[in-house]
């Protein structure tokens, strides 16, 4: 907003420098983006009438004028041509210095001396004759140098929309007198009542809880006096006529919008507020068509615009926003309907936002002005119009004040040792009091500490006794506030699972994988590729390709590795730290409906990787499995295959992997139909690859996928106490069995460690055959078992005892035979 100096000085006797000012307005979070000053170096311009004007030979630009400056007449060489004989025009004499340190001297061209300039590149200025030649531009005019604050003023506070509120601020926080202008009664014709040329109807008073209206009388529109026009233009309003420009000005002095009619215009002379009509159009004062209730604006708009109409109930304007073209005041209006009003803020607000369309008048509306403030505003209007409205102007008898219900000042107990608790301050009642007073909130004493605070009706922003003492804390200054530098008990840090997820991402990029990041949201056709159905669907998709809610990171994955192949990146491994989100069991959704706690929604951290470089296939996503657990300690968890537990929770088919190149990671439990589920580890179908643009025959694409929070919160871990080495030497077996294919091999190594014994220092499987030495449907197994004693050297025996038993558990077990 800009705001003028010799404005503000209506309000209050302000005599400190601008620049002071301005960092007042500073602290007082008025904040000033630009100090201007307007009006300066041009001192020793004056008024001159031309007397003669000759064209120069040789000269087809410029022209010889002779001038009356109040002395003797000049020559003056002048390349303007919007000028005539006759006219008054500023004239700058020579000696004069403009702005810029452009000093006026006297010069010759084309023969002629030319005693001064009045012209620049856009032509001379032309003047009103309304003063003699040698007086003063300044003077004649009124445009003496002023300063114009540019102030960036924040939607909380809607009572510095306007000179007159930011006066009252500056004059509290400076101690000086503020007064508020008291507009006279305007003259009045006792025999014409207001009630027998206008009637006001308000429909719907939720919308237009107050509405005054006022009858003007054989009004001259005409142009505003010079001062008014200034002001209007310093404030970066355009000047219209001294209608419009009073109604302007009243809205910048007070912050009360208001707005004139012509009331021959009006049809039936009256006026109804009510809520349009959906579809209904309103032609305002720009000439653009506008459909009320056109779309919603956020929750809880009703749709339900306000709305002007006659007596006739044709719309001839939005209700605090802008008034229609039918009613335009005009040069041969005579006689003016000046409306005052107040409007619910929010049905402003979503008016201006459901329309596109912002105003002066909307803006302060939107924010909430002063319903006690109506009725001054609209006497200072009557009092400026009645300077050039012309000697018949007056006003019809009363006023016709419409109220509904209208919201009254708030009341707010505030403590003042609350005051001092928030602010850190020492203050005391009458401290409290001194800042809040001037600014025109009503204290009263209820006890020793608290005040019972009247929050005036021009600050709707007040509710709360936090935002009284915002107000203390302004006028007390915040630079004044001690400063206290915040302690924590404890120093931030991160979380276990927050140290072991980055060590997960750390052991991935150790094995040669990117780190991708993929979409959460996925389309239809990608669960169809992996064979997996339902799922969370969004109801808004913004569009179909996101419409639900992934339950697997393995299509995203499966994409990126298809659009590096395309950029000839085949040779990829990838991982990534992501949510997914599995469909919602019945029992969770009957918990979130009854509100018993949790949520429909299943949301789950997984850690995904797809290792598709040269030689990458099931057995390294094994591998990686295998370093990952590692790196955790991780025991008791073993790879199952699907289908292979009957009466197990678990699928029996793992979507979007090869149905034999593929096991569940679980947590291993007594009962194995009960086993708990970290994750997958296999090998993508070569159709699903396929499906996503891979070449399935230049390729495989080996794939694992743990839950983060089952492998690094629930799964058990080896011991981290450290045990001697032994100084033995060690004895190696090798066993190979031939097993079913059926028969997992992590199954296997289990049955094998149990078997072994404390006697086992480490076991590996180091082989995997298939072929004609072995039955059909049946695979060689070969594990290597260390054994090792921590006090002696094993012997032969001991050897021998450990592979017996290990054989005839593999046998007992798993139906297994020995490999010769």
């Amino acid at each position: 907003m800009r705001v003028p100096l010799s404005w503000l000085v209506d309000f209050a006797p302000f005599e400190t420098d601008p620049v002071d000012l301005a960092s007042t307005l500073d602290d007082l979070g008025l904040v000033v983006e630009e100090v201007q000053r307007v009006g300066e170096g041009i001192g020793d311009v004056v008024l001159a009438r031309v007397l003669e004007i000759h064209a120069m030979a040789g000269a087809d630009q410029v022209r010889r004028v002779v001038i009356d400056a109040g002395g003797d007449a000049l020559d003056v060489v002048c390349g303007a041509w919007n000028f005539h004989e006759g006219d008054v025009v500023a004239f700058a004499p020579v000696g004069s210095v403009l702005p810029g340190d452009f000093a006026i001297s006297r010069r010759k061209i084309k023969g002629v001396v030319s005693n001064g300039m009045s012209d620049d590149q856009d032509g001379i200025l032309v003047v009103p004759d309304t003063a003699a030649p040698g007086t003063p531009f300044v003077d004649a005019l009124g445009i003496g140098p002023d300063t114009v604050f540019d102030i960036a003023v924040e939607a909380n506070r809607p009572d510095a929309w306007c000179v007159a509120g930011i006066a009252r601020d500056l004059a509290a926080a400076m101690g000086l007198p503020f007064s508020l202008p008291e507009p006279p009664e305007p003259t009045t014709d006792s025999g014409t009542p207001v009630a027998s040329l206008t009637t006001v109807e308000v429909v719907d008073e939720d919308l237009c809880p107050r509405f005054t209206a006022r009858v003007l009388l054989d009004v001259g529109v005409g142009s505003s006096p010079d001062w008014m026009a200034r002001r209007l233009t310093l404030a970066g309003m355009r000047p219209i006529n001294n209608v419009v420009d009073a109604s302007n000005y009243v809205m910048l002095d007070l912050g009360q919008p208001t707005h004139p009619y012509d009331l021959d215009l009006v049809g039936r002379g009256g006026l109804r507020v009510r809520a349009a009509r959906p579809g209904e159009v309103v032609t305002t004062l720009d000439g653009v068509e506008r459909p009320m209730g056109a779309r919603s604006v956020g929750i809880g708009d009703d749709r339900r615009d306000c709305v002007i109409c006659d007596a006739d109930d044709v719309p001839i304007g939005i209700g605090g926003i802008m008034g229609g073209a039918t009613s335009e005041i005009s040069s041969g209006t005579s006689r003016v309907l000046l409306e005052a009003a107040y409007f619910t803020p929010m049905v402003i607000a979503r008016t201006s936002k459901r329309l596109n369309l912002r105003s002066e008048a909307s803006a302060r509306f939107e924010r909430g002005c002063d319903p006690e403030g109506i009725d001054r505003a609209a006497l200072r209007l009557c009092e400026l119009l009645g300077a050039t409205a012309g000697e018949r102007y007056r006003s019809a008898a009363g006023v016709v004040d419409v109220r509904g219900p209208v919201p009254g000042p708030a009341r707010v107990v505030v403590r003042t040792a609350r005051v001092n608790a928030v602010l850190g301050t020492g203050l005391d009642d009458d401290q409290v009091v001194g800042y809040l007073e001037p600014i025109g909130f009503g204290c009263e004493r209820e006890s020793a500490g608290v005040l019972d605070v009247t929050v005036p009706t021009f600050r709707p922003d007040t509710e709360r006794e936090i935002d009284v003492i915002e107000e203390v804390a302004r006028h007390h200054g915040y630079a004044r506030l001690p400063r206290r530098r915040l302690t924590a008990p404890q120093v931030g840090r991160l979380t276990r699972y927050q140290r072991e997820r980055r060590t997960a991402r750390e052991v991935m990029a150790g094995l040669g994988a990117h780190e991708a990041w993929t979409a959460s949201l996925l389309g239809p056709d990608d669960q169809r590729r992996l064979g997996t159905l339902g799922g969370v669907t969004v109801t808004n998709p913004l569009t179909p390709d996101e419409s639900v809610l992934r339950q697997s990171l393995l299509p995203g994955m499966l994409r990126a590795l298809a659009f590096n192949a395309d950029r000839r990146q085949g040779e990829l491994r990838l991982f990534e730290v992501g949510h997914v989100f599995p469909p919602p069991d019945a029992e969770r959704v009957a918990r979130a409906l009854a509100r018993s706690g949790g949520t429909v929604i299943d949301e789950r951290e997984v850690l995904g990787s797809a290792l598709a470089a040269d030689g990458d296939d099931a057995s390294s996503a094994a591998r990686a499995w295998q370093v990952l657990a590692d790196a955790f300690g991780i025991e008791g968890v073993e790879l199952v295959a699907p289908g292979s537990v009957p009466g197990s929770e678990l699928a029996p088919v793992l979507g979007g992997l090869h149905p034999t190149r593929c096991a569940r990671i679980v947590l291993a439990g007594g009962d194995r139909s009960r086993d708990r589920p970290v994750g997958v580890v296999g090998e993508v179908d070569p159709a699903v690859l396929d499906d996503f643009g891979l070449d399935a025959a230049r390729r495989r694409v080996g794939w694992l996928e743990v839950d983060l929070e089952v492998l690094l919160v629930h799964a058990p871990r080896r011991s981290s106490l450290m045990s001697s080495v032994s100084r033995f030497p060690s004895s190696d077996v090798d066993l190979a069995f031939v097993v079913d294919e059926a028969v997992p091999a992590a199954v296997l190594e289990t049955t094998l460690r149990v078997a072994a014994g404390e006697l086992l220092e480490s076991l590996a499987l180091f082989d995997v055959y298939r072929g004609t030495a072995v039955p059909e449907g049946t695979r060689s197994l070969a594990y290597r078992l260390r054994l090792c004693a921590s006090d002696r050297t094993l012997t032969d025996q001991e050897v021998a005892e450990v592979r017996a038993r290990c054989i005839a558990a593999a046998e007992q077990a798993h139906g297994a035979s020995l490999r010769a």
